[in-house]
């Protein structure tokens, strides 16, 4: 889904400038708060809410969701979020991955896991 900013790039691009300057607004709540993308989570008011996003079709609790939420299209955690809103969500917290994927750190963590998957095969033989 390619939906574009007032300044005319994709929100993709946008979320991947943004994702080294800080936290990305997505949206205010109705009681002022803020959901806003920091590092590789979707909070709200600056507390974790959600690490992805759920279709709302998918979800357990659609029917509930859709009577007090009718343009929800996706949650975080218990934020219900349209889809220009899951979209730029989405796009910011891909991008916040690519970022992490890429740092030493990622690349040590996904080393030792294969390391301890290989031990354990050897183990289990």
């Amino acid at each position: 889904m390619n939906v574009m900013t007032n300044q005319g790039e994709t929100i993709e691009s946008a979320a991947t400038r943004d994702a080294a300057e800080g936290p990305i607004l997505i949206r205010l709540t109705h009681d002022g708060r803020r959901v806003e993308v920091i590092g590789r989570d979707l909070c709200l008011d600056g507390r974790r809410e959600a690490d992805a996003l759920v279709a709302v079709r998918g979800h357990p609790n659609r029917r509930a969701i859709w009577q007090t939420a009718p343009d929800a299209t996706h949650m975080a955690g218990r934020i219900p979020l349209t889809a220009h809103e899951a979209a730029r969500a989405q796009a910011a917290l891909d991008a916040a991955r690519a970022a992490h994927e890429a740092t030493p750190f990622a690349v040590a963590e996904r080393m030792r896991h294969a390391a301890d998957q290989i031990l354990r095969l050897r183990i289990d033989e």
